[in-house]
């Protein structure tokens, strides 16, 4: 996992995100009859919570087990009533797990104090299995269970339909060297993709990344109906540890999370949570070296 430099870091490395991750169009919504201004931090358009968000605050540590057989860490933090210009005071709470020597679990709940509110949390770690300073991740492979995307206009806010990845560069259900698809695209990849997840299953089967040189492999479950898929195209000359300087496609992210500008989109799954209720998202990354599997 690549580190987070500093709090004007533009990259998001290794940051929770929020209190809606990915862009919401327009840095507006209407909720239940009210219409609400949000920090627009990227165009017209509000990313990742706006400036501050979740990312450039200060957490409180409250919870912290070092020893055991599952160390874990919680952090919270209080978001109050119209913070980047959001309805309502939300409580929220992030708690990290080591699962065993190779498991990591990431749990996030918010409760909503006194009104309604979007609320979509994200873990924004960027991924190279060859390690930090051993280049781009374009040889890595990967899988990812997901037949259907968001498509986006040109300023990457959803149009609101949901398409079918099939006879597309997104199409990765089978595992796929990601250079092999990434010269496909303009940019590089920067899509949401709609698990499929499997019946009767909370947790859904979101991606395997592989490394072939160091034999390392990832595979990454969630109870979250969708996962941003980003090749870190936009990196750029971002000083990292040892004085190691990250550059496009140093890491990837898979943001597990709701679909991006769904207060925007009935037909998206929703994301409101009202007074009394709880939001909870929960993750599982499972590392190994071992060949090629499902």
């Amino acid at each position: 996992m690549l580190p987070r430099n500093a709090l004007n870091d533009s990259t998001y490395f290794g940051a929770i995100v929020g209190r809606v991750a990915n862009r919401i169009g327009g840095a507006q919504f209407i909720l239940n009859g009210t219409r609400y201004e949000l920090d627009a931090n990227e165009q017209q358009n509000m990313l990742h919570g706006g400036h501050p968000g979740f990312s450039d605050v200060v957490w409180e540590v409250t919870k912290y087990k070092k020893d055991g057989e599952h160390p874990r860490i919680m952090f919270t933090y209080h978001s109050f009533d119209g913070e980047e210009g959001f309805p309502g005071d939300l409580k929220v709470m992030v708690t990290y797990s080591l699962v065993g020597k190779y498991k990591l679990s990431v749990k996030m709940v918010a409760e909503s104090q006194n009104k309604a509110t979007p609320v979509n949390l994200a873990q924004h770690a960027y991924w190279n299995l060859g390690g930090h300073d051993s280049g781009d991740i374009l040889s890595e492979k990967i899988q990812i269970f997901g037949s259907h995307i968001t498509p986006t206009n040109d300023q990457l806010i959803p149009t609101g339909r949901i398409v079918s990845v099939k006879g597309t560069p997104y199409d990765l259900l089978e595992p796929r060297v990601i250079k092999s698809k990434i010269k496909e695209l303009i940019n590089g990849f920067d899509i949401n993709y709609v698990l499929d997840g499997e019946k009767g299953k909370k947790m859904k089967r979101v991606a395997v990344v592989w490394d072939e040189k160091s034999g390392r492999s990832m595979r990454l479950t969630t109870d979250a109906p969708g996962v941003q898929f980003y090749t870190g195209n936009n990196i750029e000359d971002v000083k990292g540890k040892g004085g190691y300087v990250y550059e496009a496609y140093a890491g990837l992210c898979l943001e597990t999370q709701g679909f991006p500008d769904s207060v925007n989109h009935p037909n998206f799954p929703s994301q409101i949570v009202n007074p009394g209720q709880v939001y909870k998202h929960c993750m599982l990354f499972m590392f190994s070296i071992d060949q090629e599997s499902n």
